[in-house]
């Protein structure tokens, strides 16, 4: 589309930064200099935006924002007064954006408008703030940890990881609304290395006060036996960062987060022993998700993983009705996708240990070797035939089967 020649559209932010790093570039955002509201309707653009004027392309579908400015007027990121008039101009608009990799530009000709050093940066593996201006909006101390895990080669810069601690102490992290944080951790999460996003948090004090539950793990030790690495909000990053290598799904990934919480309400006296932790684990993962309202598949897994994944390590131990009393519990009989999720989130809980990232986890074939045994029961017929009752005499086939199933498989071995 043809603009008229008093207004100018300049594609932003992480169009521009990806395509300097080569990578691909899914969304392309744009900044429209000199127009009003009125000018972009009349040119047939599709107003969208709630909080600031953002059109849609009536033919390509890509978002145009109008340059704009902001002013502080409150606590959180919700306190600003945005101001978007045609006399806005592109560098006054790039000096509000969060960090300068994030505040470059591309004319119409491809020519890089960068006022702030952002392929500077991009170069140098650099998280840097634009402006003092950085400080007025929480929600940015979440993005840069976000960047962080998104690009592992990447450092927080010095003099930004200061300004984040000033924030936090600041008590601007408190305002922060629970589904804002959710949004910015989910997304995290689902980042290459999800660990770095969490470890920067926790640099800048952030993780104390959005996830307590999860910052007191740092120090905590555990057997050496069982854990070589040792400290257990270590195991979980390795965790984390092992679930995200297999590709798992953003519940499994909160899950293989959240399972040792236990660990850290165990007394100093008790270490490196954790008796119990499952069990205790169990509220306090319950408690995470509903505090920053994860969704409920996120929520119940995290919750099975906490409960069980210590007996899942143990699988090869137990007996077949206790094979068979964790299906039913974890209900995997009626679920069996997120039985597998579960599986997967506890093998990488087993490959979180230092010198475990490649060993085989037998466990999770023992598990569905039990269940398949389990649901070939036809307990439909053992319901037509069988007495008062019926659970009990459903739960006995199979368990009987089960039994039957691991003695010839130890046969053949």
């Amino acid at each position: 589309m043809d603009f008229p020649p008093t207004i100018r559209a300049y594609v932003v932010g992480g169009a521009v930064r990806d395509r300097l790093l080569g990578l691909p570039v899914r969304d392309r955002d744009h900044v429209v200099v000199g127009a009003s509201p009125d000018d972009m309707i009349r040119l047939g653009f599709r107003p969208v935006g709630r909080d600031f004027p953002v059109f849609l392309h009536p033919e390509t579908g890509e978002e145009y924002a109008l340059a704009r400015t902001e002013r502080k007027t409150a606590r959180g990121y919700r306190g600003f007064v945005v101001h978007a008039a045609p006399e806005v101009t592109l560098e006054e608009d790039l000096q509000r954006r969060d960090l300068t990799i994030n505040a470059m530009a591309e004319d119409a000709d491809g020519s890089l408008i960068d006022p702030h050093g952002g392929q500077a940066d991009l170069s140098a593996g650099l998280l840097r703030h634009v402006s003092a201006a950085f400080a007025e909006d929480p929600v940015r101390i979440l993005r840069v940890a976000r960047f962080a895990a998104r690009f592992g080669d990447f450092r927080v810069a010095p003099a930004t990881l200061e300004l984040m601690r000033a924030m936090v102490d600041a008590g601007e992290v408190d305002a922060l609304v629970p589904e804002r944080v959710w949004q910015e951790l989910a997304r995290g999460l689902m980042e290459a290395t999800p660990s770095r996003m969490f470890l920067s948090l926790r640099a800048c004090g952030a993780l104390a006060r959005l996830l307590p539950e999860l910052d007191r793990l740092f120090g905590v030790p555990q057997p050496e036996k069982h854990h070589p690495e040792v400290d257990t909000g270590v195991h979980v990053m390795a965790v984390l960062d092992g679930a995200a290598r297999a590709g798992l799904s953003l519940a499994a990934r909160w899950a293989a987060l959240l399972h040792d919480l236990g660990k850290g309400t165990t007394p100093p006296e008790l270490w490196p022993s954790h008796h119990g932790h499952e069990a205790r684990g169990v509220g306090l993962a319950r408690a995470v998700s509903e505090r920053l309202k994860a969704p409920a598949e996120c929520r119940d897994l995290a919750i099975l993983v906490a409960r069980d994944h210590g007996n899942a390590h143990r699988a090869l131990e137990l007996r077949p009705a206790t094979l068979v009393e964790l299906c039913e519990r974890l209900d995997a009989f009626r679920r069996p996708e997120r039985f597998e999720e579960f599986l997967a989130a506890c093998a990488a809980d087993f490959r979180g240990r230092a010198g475990h990232a490649e060993r085989p986890y037998a466990q999770a074939d023992h598990l569905r070797e039990a269940l398949r045994a389990a649901r070939a029961v036809d307990a439909g017929a053992i319901a037509a035939s069988a007495g008062k009752d019926i659970p009990g005499a459903i739960h006995a086939a199979r368990v009987a089967a089960v039994k039957q199933a691991l003695q010839a498989r130890r046969r053949e071995a």
